[in-house]
Order: structure tokens, then C-alpha cells, then sequence
């Protein structure tokens, strides 16, 4: 198939995917869009729960395997939109709609340019594409209930807007519950041993909080507090004072030695994480795919947002076409022409780093 008539194809099928509610858990209309491309290209695909895959012509089991992965579910529109988020408007070479730019414009380029590598032969790595489901709440039932179901993954290219730079690493994320406690008491009478007091000194603590180990592409380990509550009538001094704490963790630490740091030194008297498995992710700066990025006028950076590469065990990078600051703005929207350019440009890197 000639590459322009992909792009339009590619379009074609962003507006329907825009057209078509996917809110994360709820992405079966989607994941249907998927598999009719997939049919009316007469490629052998597979469907696991809202998640659909499918591996190129002349993969082999001795060669290693290149994931291409993106997401069609989107976040609910928020209050501020001027437009109807379901309604798919080209305007101004702007393709409007809820999730053109997060990620339905990654996910229909990588979906094309699959497509057109499809009967490659003598490629280094196997392609495997997946379509997959609620990347935007981390659900159960996306990638990480995919990944048992595929072939093992040796590399992968994570779709989300990058303006098609390359992010050679992210950060991982922990949420933290901490309590800090005191003695419970009337208002009206003396009481050295107020949480709420006793919560000062402990914010002060978290502000001026700082790890060592410096990541050259993710710099600091980030630590902030983002939730105080307490007390519940205005004359009783609470017994607890609660604190959610975000921490968003670079590639110099696991997500494991970070929960043993802070359950070590911060000064409260209870600290839980709710979740160890949102780990920071990066891709060797020498690894084929990146040396043939920069090779192609593609820059690397180290990406502050979470995505589906915290779920994959295997050197990631993240790439595609949009701007990452359009995600979940009101009237959203993605450049036509963006998405062609991100076909063309995803092509010739794998072309560049996957042929013999």
C-alpha cells in the first residue's frame, strides 16, 4: 500500500476513534475499530479483553521482538471545552477531538506504519503492535493483562505525544499515605502534642528532602506533598494528621529502595505505598534505535510523565506525534499534519535501525 494512502487512512480512522466513547474500562467500541482495520487490511490479529495485537508476516522466534504500543482509551472531557469532544473537526490543519492528540494520533501512526512494514523480510526484530486499554487510570485489564498473552518483548516503542523527540527515559511514580499522630484533646486546654502542629515541622521536612543519585536525563528525584487532611469539629484536636505524598522517581533508584529510604528517615509514624509497580523506565543512549533517531534529526530527553512504559520490564522509549501540553486540555487537538509526518518519521527509524 502507498504510504500517502495510509495517511489518509490513519486519519480516517482517528476521527472514528474520536467519534467513538473510550473512557478508560470502557473501551470495547474502540477496540472494535482496531480489529475492523485490521480485517480490512487482511492481517491476522488477536483481541485479549479491550486490548488487540497482532505480530508482522515473517516474524521468527529466534529474533528479537520490537513492541509498538499505544492506547485508545481517553480521560472524561473536563468543564472547560468549547467544542463537542466527541466530534471530530478538522480546522486550520487542526484535528479536533477528545484524545486526537492522547494518544489517538500515536496510536494510528504506529498502527499505520505496522501496517506498511507488515511483509517486511529481513528485519532484525520481530514488530508486534498492540492497541491497549485504560493506560489512563494504570487499570489491570490494559497492558499489564496483556503482556502474559504476547511473545516476550525485548524492546518497545511506547506511543504518546513527544512531537516526535525522543524520551530515552521516564519517571516512575509512588503515592505514599503517611500519618503523623498526636494526643487528642479539647481545643480549650493545653496540649504539646498536637498533630496538626507536629505536621509543620514534618512538611518542612519533605520540603527541603533531597536524594543524591542524580539522573542526567531525569534529573532529581521529585518528593511533594499534595494532601494534608485532619480533625473533623473545631473544638477537637484530632489523633491523626493524614498526608499523601507523590513521589516521582528517576532511573538511578527503584521504586523498592525508595519506599525503604523514606520508611527509614521521613519523621512520621506511618508511611505506606500504595502501589511499587509504576517504576521509572529508559533506553540505553546507544542502543540501535536511538543512535538512529538522532541519526534521522530526532532529539532525546527524559520525560516527567507516567505512561504504559512503567508496566514493561524491557528498555522503552517513548515517541509520537502531538505535544504532550495538549493532553487532557480542553479542545484538544492534534495537527493533521503532525500525523502524517509521524508516520513517515516512525517508518524511517525503524527502517534505518531494524533492517539488515
Amino acid at each position: 500500500m502507498q504510504l500517502k494512502e495510509l495517511q489518509q487512512q490513519a486519519i480516517e480512522l482517528l476521527k472514528n476513534l474520536i467519534e467513538t466513547q473510550s473512557f478508560s474500562g470502557e473501551e470495547d467500541k474502540t477496540a472494535d475499530l482496531l480489529e475492523k482495520w485490521f480485517q480490512e487490511h487482511q492481517i491476522p490479529y488477536n483481541r485479549h479483553l479491550n486490548n488487540v495485537w497482532s505480530v508482522n508476516q515473517h516474524s521468527d522466534k529466534a529474533k528479537p521482538t520490537l513492541l509498538l504500543n499505544s492506547h485508545h482509551d481517553t480521560v472524561k472531557p473536563n468543564s472547560a471545552y468549547t467544542r463537542d469532544p466527541f466530534k471530530a473537526e478538522i480546522e486550520e490543519g487542526k484535528l479536533y477531538g477528545l484524545g486526537s492528540n492522547d494518544a489517538g494520533g500515536c496510536l494510528v501512526s504506529l498502527l499505520a506504519t505496522f501496517t506498511y512494514l507488515f511483509y517486511a523480510e529481513n528485519l532484525t526484530h520481530n514488530i508486534l503492535f498492540a492497541g491497549t486499554a485504560e493506560e489512563e487510570i494504570n487499570g489491570k485489564n490494559g497492558i499489564a493483562a496483556l503482556i502474559p498473552e504476547i511473545p516476550p518483548i525485548d524492546v518497545a516503542i511506547v506511543g504518546e505525544p513527544t512531537l516526535m523527540n525522543l524520551a530515552v527515559a521516564e519517571k516512575g511514580l509512588i503515592v505514599f499515605d503517611a500519618v503523623v499522630k498526636g494526643t487528642p484533646s479539647h481545643a480549650a486546654h493545653p496540649n504539646p502534642d498536637n498533630s496538626i502542629y507536629k505536621t509543620a515541622r514534618v512538611l518542612n521536612w519533605f520540603e527541603n528532602f533531597k536524594l543524591d543519585k542524580l539522573s542526567e536525563s531525569l534529573g532529581e528525584v521529585k518528593v511533594t506533598v499534595t494532601q494534608i487532611k485532619a480533625g473533623s469539629q473545631h473544638n477537637v484536636v484530632p489523633a491523626k494528621t493524614h498526608l499523601v505524598i507523590d513521589v516521582r522517581v528517576n532511573d538511578k533508584y527503584s521504586n523498592k529502595e525508595i519506599e525503604r529510604v523514606l520508611k527509614e528517615k521521613a519523621p512520621v509514624d506511618e508511611i505506606t505505598a500504595r502501589s511499587l509497580r509504576l517504576n521509572s523506565s529508559s533506553i540505553p543512549l546507544d542502543h540501535d534505535l536511538v543512535k538512529a533517531g538522532i541519526e534521522i534529526g530526532m532529539e532525546t530527553y527524559g520525560s516527567p510523565t507516567l505512561s504504559d512504559q512503567a508496566m514493561l520490564s524491557c528498555p522503552s522509549l517513548k515517541l509520537g506525534p502531538g505535544d504532550s501540553t495538549r493532553s487532557h486540555s480542553a479542545d484538544e487537538f492534534i495537527y493533521v499534519k503532525e500525523i502524517e509526518e509521524g508516520i513517515e518519521k516512525y517508518i524511517k527509524l525503524l527502517e534505518r535501525a531494524l533492517k539488515k
